[in-house]
């Protein structure tokens, strides 16, 4: 029974798991964030653009009352990052026809004027 548990955790940790992959674009410079799925979502850390914009991706597969993927775009202001953007999508997500969950998103930040886009997909995590 032991020998059995213990496969079936091996060939749990073997498999392959999602993760979301979002192409984003500041400044013209494309970078690709990638984000694990996480059941915790408070230590998961935002990605610089620059010295404006942080972009957060959480992604949070189970428990299904809690399942989803957020996004989050701050703006660095006086007091510290703000949010300007927030989008919920649900897990698992309908794909767009470009094959993305988002399509292709632009978040403006009014006192810079400046835009950053980005377009996210759920994709394997090639382990």
């Amino acid at each position: 029974m032991k020998r059995a548990a213990l496969l079936c955790l091996l060939l749990a940790g073997a498999a392959r798991a999602e993760v979301v992959v979002c192409d984003v674009d500041y400044g013209g410079t494309t970078r690709r964030v990638v984000a694990a799925p996480t059941a915790d979502p408070l230590p998961v850390r935002p990605v610089e653009f620059e010295s404006w914009f942080l972009f957060r991706v959480v992604f949070r597969p189970a428990p299904a009352d809690l399942a989803g993927i957020k996004l989050y775009t701050y703006g660095r202001g006086p007091d510290g990052p703000q949010l300007i953007h927030q989008a919920s999508h649900p897990y698992p997500p309908p794909a767009a026809a470009d094959g993305s969950f988002t399509g292709v998103q632009a978040v403006y930040e009014p006192r810079l004027n400046a835009e950053l886009q980005y377009r996210c997909a759920l994709a394997d995590d090639g382990k």
